[in-house]
C-alpha cells in the first residue's frame, strides 16, 4: 500500500462526500454526519454507556451495518468519531478482519480514517486559507489556532487543528506540545457562560 497515494485518495473521498451533501462550512455537527452515515447505508448508530477506553467501533451483524459509539463523547469528539467510522464503512467494510488486527496495514487504515474525518470536518484548503487570512504575514501562534476554532465553531478538535498546523510547518511541534487549549481559550475569550451559571448555582446552594 502506497500510503501517500492512499491518504490522498481518502482526502478526495471526503471532499466528494462534502460536495454530495452540500457541506460548505467547517462547522459540521454530529447530527449532519449521522444523517450522512444513514444515507450512505449505515443501518444503525447505537450509543453504548459502558464503553471505557473505546470511542467507537464499526461492525456488521444481523441488523446490517452498525456503528457503536461511546455515549459519553462530547460534541466535537462525537462528530470526529462518526466521521472516522464512516470511512471504515465506505472503504474498509470488506476487510474488517484486517483492520481489527495490529500491524502496518491496520495502522495505515486507522490513520487513513483520521485523515478522512479531519478533511470531512474541516477541509485542508479551507483551513489554510482561513488561517492565512487571520495571520497575514505574521508567524502562526497557538492563539491563532484558538481564534480559528472559536470563531468558526468547527468540530475539528484543538488536537486536530494543531496537528494540521504542525504538518504544514506553520508551527513547531514543541510550540503546541502540552498546551491546555481550553484554558488558553478562556484567557482569550473569557470564562464561558455555562461555568458562570454553574458557579452561581453552587453559590445559591451554599446558602
Amino acid at each position: 500500500m502506497y500510503r501517500v497515494q492512499y491518504y490522498s485518495e481518502l482526502k478526495n473521498l471526503a471532499i466528494k462526500i462534502r460536495k454530495k451533501y452540500n457541506l460548505t462550512t467547517c462547522r459540521v455537527l454530529p447530527g449532519k454526519i449521522k444523517d450522512i452515515c444513514k444515507r450512505e447505508g449505515i443501518d444503525e448508530i447505537r450509543k453504548w454507556p459502558n464503553l471505557k477506553k473505546l470511542k467507537a467501533m464499526y461492525f456488521q451483524d444481523a441488523s446490517g451495518c452498525v456503528i457503536m459509539v461511546n455515549d459519553k463523547l462530547p460534541r466535537d469528539p462525537y462528530a470526529f468519531t462518526l466521521a472516522h467510522e464512516l470511512k471504515h464503512h465506505l472503504v474498509d467494510r470488506n476487510k474488517i478482519q484486517t483492520f481489527c488486527k495490529k500491524g502496518p496495514l491496520s495502522e495505515a487504515i486507522e490513520i487513513g480514517a483520521e485523515i478522512f474525518a479531519a478533511e470531512l470536518l474541516f477541509p485542508e484548503d479551507m483551513f489554510l486559507s482561513m488561517l492565512g487570512d487571520m495571520t497575514g504575514d505574521n508567524q502562526v501562534q497557538p492563539e491563532h489556532l484558538v481564534r480559528l476554532k472559536k470563531e468558526t465553531d468547527t468540530t475539528l478538535s484543538y488536537e486536530g487543528i494543531s496537528k494540521r498546523a504542525v504538518f504544514h510547518e506553520l508551527v513547531s511541534a514543541s510550540s503546541v506540545k502540552g498546551i491546555k487549549w481550553k484554558k488558553l481559550e478562556e484567557e482569550i475569550y473569557g470564562e464561558p457562560i455555562y461555568k458562570r451559571v454553574n458557579r452561581y448555582r453552587n453559590l445559591r446552594k451554599s446558602f
